[in-house]
C-alpha cells in the first residue's frame, strides 16, 4: 500500500469504526475514497487527521468521522437515488456515490462546484451530477429522493426538501445557529419522524435559507 492508502486505512479503523461506525459498505468506502485528493495542496499533509479543514471560499470539509456517521445514517444500500445539499471539495460526494446508484449534489459557490465536478471527474466518478445553485429549493427535477444530505445548517429544515423525500427516504442535516443538532427525519406517507442523534458545528446554509436568494442554477462544468 502507499503512504495515502495506509493513512486512510489508519483513519478508518482509529476513527471511525473505534467509534462506533457499523456499516461495512460505509467503511470501506471511507477506505477507498482519497480524502486527501479533495483538500487544497497546502492541506494534504492534514488530510487524514480527526479534523475539519479549510477548502476555500469561507468553507470546510468535515471530519472524517462525521462525514461517516451522516452517510451511515442514510441507510444506503446502493439503489437510491441521493440528493446532497453543500458540494464543497466534493469529498462526501465521492462518498455517497460509492454507495448509491445515483447523487446529484447542489453547491451554490460557483468557484467549489466546478473544483469539484474537476476532482469527480478525475477519479472516474460517473454517477455523481453537480450544480451551482441554491439549494433550499432541492432539485425538483429529479425528485423523489431516497436519501437528502445537507451539509450546511440552516436555522430551520427547508420544506422543500421534506417535500422531496420518497415514502421511506431519510434526510440528514444539521439544523441551528451558534447551538446546532444533527437530525435524521424520515417520511413516512404523509407525515415526517424526527430525531436528534449528535451536537454538531457546521457552516451556515446561506441564500434563501437567510432571505437571500442566489441567482439560478449552472451546470458545474
Amino acid at each position: 500500500m502507499d503512504p495515502n492508502e495506509i493513512k486512510r486505512h489508519d483513519m478508518v479503523a482509529r476513527q471511525i469504526a473505534a467509534r462506533g461506525i457499523k456499516d461495512p459498505r460505509v467503511l470501506e468506502a471511507m477506505r477507498r475514497i482519497p480524502r486527501h485528493a479533495f483538500v487544497p495542496p497546502s492541506q494534504e499533509a492534514y488530510a487524514y487527521e480527526d479534523r475539519p479543514l479549510p477548502i476555500g471560499s469561507g468553507q470546510t470539509i468535515s471530519q472524517p468521522y462525521i462525514v461517516a456517521f451522516m452517510t451511515e445514517q442514510l441507510h444506503l444500500t446502493g439503489r437510491e437515488t441521493v440528493l446532497e445539499i453543500g458540494t464543497g471539495s466534493g469529498y462526501q460526494t465521492a462518498v455517497l456515490a460509492a454507495l448509491a446508484k445515483k447523487v446529484y449534489s447542489i453547491e451554490i459557490r460557483p468557484e467549489l462546484a466546478a473544483e469539484a465536478t474537476e476532482r469527480l471527474k478525475r477519479h472516474g466518478i460517473a454517477n455523481a451530477e453537480v450544480i451551482a445553485a441554491d439549494g433550499y429549493r432541492g432539485w425538483p427535477e429529479h425528485a423523489p429522493f431516497d436519501g437528502i444530505l445537507v451539509t450546511a445548517a440552516p436555522q430551520r429544515i427547508p420544506p422543500p426538501l421534506l417535500e422531496q423525500l420518497t415514502s421511506g427516504g431519510r434526510m440528514v442535516i444539521p439544523v441551528g445557529d451558534f447551538y446546532q443538532e444533527l437530525k435524521v427525519i424520515e417520511r413516512s406517507g404523509g407525515g415526517y419522524t424526527e430525531k436528534t442523534v449528535l451536537p454538531v458545528r457546521f457552516v451556515r446554509f446561506v441564500g434563501e435559507a437567510e432571505g437571500t436568494p442566489f441567482p439560478p442554477p449552472t451546470p458545474a462544468r
